[in-house]
């Protein structure tokens, strides 16, 4: 394999690119000046052997319906076993269009109207917002922030269960706060879910994206005899988003009956690109790609970190998974409205705000860290100038 160059500057602009082209209208960023570090999606080429898989089907110039899902399971098994060590058969495996579908899917098949699903916050803003626009309740159930740091606590939540909760959505890898999970914080969350009476969801988009020295256990390896419902795709880990498609994986039959009904009763099918790139992306050749890619994000973390951290007032939470920085801004005492207008103002920066991911994230801003090298080291030339005052 060539070795990929992360440091390519590719221009987005004008694309259809959501990260680039919507950037002004939202956040007052223009894409000429400033720099999208928000929807989290990178500014990376995929591994050479997906483009190829694109370019094969494109010559062909046939795009009829797909059959025959052997070798997509195939690879599916492959990569589920030799990267995470979990093994998977084909029967459990539903594709969806993307995991926020998968997401709603899931709110669809497991819960009724009018039901709380929990929610650990604060996490990915996609989760509560799908789970209001079906109409059930949202219960944030809320990090403990400790030495710089998520911990779960089950104390507390515990307090918070009124009955009416069915559900739980668990983000493993943690979107924002960057956290791998160890085996006792899987182990308890299925002890809350039991206790609950919750369908245990586990969105692990993130799984493949870990730092060096951390490992990620999917749920499905750490509680084995634990009904789960595991959603992973390749689109966050090869920045193939825009193929919409992921996987909901579900090894117990009652569980997997019910989601099946629902994935009938509404016809979802997945689209043919989707499954050919995912098929080509769960390679050896992928996985070399990947762990090429962490080793660049490691850089790209380490050099964001030291130039955040070292403005006073500002810290960048420890990341072990995800290409995405929350850093939290409380040690400047001022208010959200004041920090996220030197960032949008000043540093010309377009990050997300924290508290769309939930009630705890007012005082922290979101960072994409996939981007080449020097586009980083700008944001932090352009953020330390923002707070220059502070220095």
């Amino acid at each position: 394999m060539t070795a990929p160059n992360f440091d390519e500057m590719i221009n987005r602009i004008g694309t259809h690119s959501a990260k680039w082209d919507a950037m002004e209208g939202i956040y007052g960023v223009s894409p000429q000046e400033g720099i999208a570090m928000w929807v989290a999606d990178m500014d990376f080429r995929p591994p050479a052997c997906v483009q190829r898989a694109v370019e094969a089907m494109a010559a062909h110039g046939v795009y009829g319906y797909w059959g025959d899902n052997s070798a997509y399971h195939a690879a599916i098994q492959w990569w589920m076993s030799n990267r995470h060590g979990w093994q998977v058969e084909p029967e459990w495996i539903f594709t969806t269009h993307g995991l926020v579908n998968g997401t709603g899917l899931c709110i669809d098949a497991f819960t009724k109207p009018g039901d709380a699903v929990v929610l650990m916050t604060p996490v990915y803003h996609a989760f509560a917002r799908t789970i209001k626009a079906a109409g059930r309740e949202v219960r944030e159930c809320s990090l403990a922030l400790e030495n710089g740091r998520y911990e779960m606590d089950f104390d507390a939540w515990d307090a918070q269960m009124t009955g009416n909760e069915t559900m739980l959505i668990l983000c493993s890898p943690h979107n924002p706060g960057g956290r791998v999970w160890s085996q006792a914080d899987l182990e308890a969350t299925a002890a809350f879910c039991r206790r609950h009476d919750l369908v245990l969801v586990s969105d692990e988009i993130h799984h493949d994206l870990v730092m060096p020295g951390h490992t990620h256990i999917p749920m499905a390896v750490a509680c084995p005899d634990q009904p789960v419902v595991m959603m992973s795709a390749t689109t966050k880990s090869f920045n193939i988003a825009g193929t919409h498609s992921g996987n909901v994986i579900i090894a117990d039959p009652e569980l997997r009956d019910r989601f099946a009904g629902r994935m009938a009763a509404l016809g979802i099918s997945p689209n043919s690109f989707g499954l050919a790139m995912a098929t080509a992306a769960y390679s050896p050749e992928g996985a070399a790609w990947i762990d090429a890619l962490k080793t660049y994000l490691d850089g790209n973390r380490q050099i964001f970190d030291a130039g955040v951290n070292a403005i006073p007032g500002l810290r960048s939470m420890p990341l072990e998974a995800t290409y995405l920085a929350w850093v939290d801004f409380s040690g400047t005492g001022m208010a959200s409205a004041d920090f996220t207008a030197r960032v949008e103002k000043d540093a010309k920066i377009a990050a997300n705000h924290g508290e769309t991911f939930g009630q705890d994230g007012a005082n922290f801003l979101r960072f994409n860290l996939a981007t080449p090298r020097a586009r980083v080291q700008d944001a932090v030339d352009r953020l330390q100038a923002a707070f220059g005052d502070l220095q």
